[in-house]
């Protein structure tokens, strides 16, 4: 793996607290007490008069009737709680069906009119699997920290700042201070103020702690972390030792720390073959097709109406090109459709950078006889011509998602009952739902 990084930099020039709750205790042994029996002889009563035991007799009357009905009050009470504690049960059990029910209906619906899964990902560095960008960066993360425990763990670490951060200003505010702590030991490899650096210093803490990669860096360029007197006040310090890394070492690191690039991934065409029928149905793209978050795609939507009213008004040039600014930025990919004669349908992922060429290319590369000279125009009988080639989907309002028709130059080679365009192999592709 180390000559893969080796080869990567030559192309581009060149990771709760756990509580223990300890031992329990067990009872082992039983206590119990005994009670004592008196062996004194009791005391003769003498016995009650007649009229002391009826009212005995009515008053243990009483409280046998004030117990029952105690006791009676009780138990209805209870079964009542009973019973509305088993309703509210069968009637929240019936409520999570319900909704997982409609859950799945929904989820079934939602699928049913994407025209595509999602937006895909190869990485040829690594593999041939095709993943989200999510999945790759965590497959992208786990490979370079692995690799950091090899030899070229200076260039590795170079590939993690680039690849395992986000935010570009950030990344690009770390590497200037590394850079800068780098070229300062280059150029004055005998001053020992460059070869320190006080970890609690505020550009130290807010430029270079947080990034991801950073630290490993340091260390592969010789700096070690030391404990150092500082206005009479111990502190701790990375410092750079030569025995560790050497100047000319320490030169290769800085350039590859400034011409580093993170590991590239290659959009997957997603390429399907659809019948006219379910194109008409698959007419939905998900939400990372676009820059904007769910609240914003929401937020959007709300705003249709005062889009009609801005239509209304008369506005300057100035004003329709911020508004076709602000309308391109909303998007990162473009979901391209060729309809043939045949009425199939060839459909394709491009990033709205990419050079109108790339679709050309994508449909000459899937044709039955690649001989063919063809041209794509707009549903409107727009052609696009030579000059088009160069320009980017965004530049020709080829977004988010685009219908073009597909036309042999030249004389017709029969009719489209008879005539294949695409590739047999491309029948396993057909979608007809």
């Amino acid at each position: 793996m180390a000559d893969k990084i080796k080869e990567f930099f030559q192309k581009k020039k060149l990771n709760a607290k756990f509580m223990n709750a300890g031992k329990g205790y067990k009872l082992t042994d039983s206590t119990s007490s005994s009670a004592r029996t008196s062996t004194s002889r009791p005391i003769e009563r003498v016995e009650p008069t007649q009229e002391v035991k009826v009212a005995g007799l009515a008053t243990l009357a009483r409280l046998e009737a004030k117990t029952s009905n105690a006791n009676k009050c009780n138990n209805s009470s209870y079964a009542a709680i009973k019973a509305q504690v088993k309703q509210e049960l069968e009637q929240e059990k019936r409520k999570t069906n319900e909704k997982s029910e409609k859950k799945t209906q929904d989820t079934i619906e939602d699928n049913s009119v994407l025209a595509v899964t999602g937006v895909y990902f190869r990485c040829p560095y690594l593999s041939n699997e095709i993943l989200s960008k999510d999945e790759w960066r965590k497959k992208i993360k786990v490979f370079l920290y692995e690799q950091l425990k090899g030899e070229e763990a200076g260039l590795t670490a170079c590939l993690v700042i680039q690849s395992c951060n986000t935010g570009r200003e950030k990344i690009n505010n770390c590497i200037e201070t590394l850079g800068k702590y780098l070229e300062n030991i280059i150029n004055n490899p005998e001053s020992e103020k460059y070869r320190k650096i006080r970890t609690h210093n505020r550009i130290f803490q807010d430029k270079v702690l947080p990034i991801e990669g950073a630290l490993d860096f340091l260390n592969a360029a010789g700096f070690r972390q030391k404990k150092l007197m500082n206005n009479d006040v111990e502190e701790d310090f990375l410092v750079w030792d030569p025995e560790n890394c050497n100047i000319e070492d320490l030169t290769m690191l800085n350039e590859a720390l400034r011409s580093a690039e993170p590991i590239p991934l290659e959009l997957d065409r997603n390429l399907q073959v659809l019948l006219p029928v379910a194109a008409s149905k698959r007419i939905e793209l998900p939400q990372n097709f676009f820059n904007l978050t769910a609240e914003q795609i929401k937020k959007e939507q709300q705003l249709r109406t005062e889009d009609v009213e801005r239509n209304q008004m008369l506005r300057t040039k100035r004003m329709r090109e911020k508004d076709a600014e602000e309308r391109h930025r909303k998007y990162k990919f473009s979901l391209i459709r060729i309809k043939f004669p045949d009425d199939i349908i060839l459909q394709g992922t491009f990033s709205v950078n990419e050079k109108y060429i790339n679709v050309v290319e994508f449909v000459h590369e899937n044709l039955a006889n690649s001989e063919r000279l063809f041209c794509l125009k707009r549903l409107a009988g727009e052609t696009f011509n030579d000059e088009c080639f160069d320009k980017t989907l965004l530049e020709l309002e080829l977004f988010p998602t685009v219908l073009l028709v597909f036309a042999l130059k030249g004389k017709s080679e029969g009719s489209s009952e008879s005539t294949r365009y695409l590739k047999e192999e491309l029948l396993s592709y057909v979608q007809t739902f």
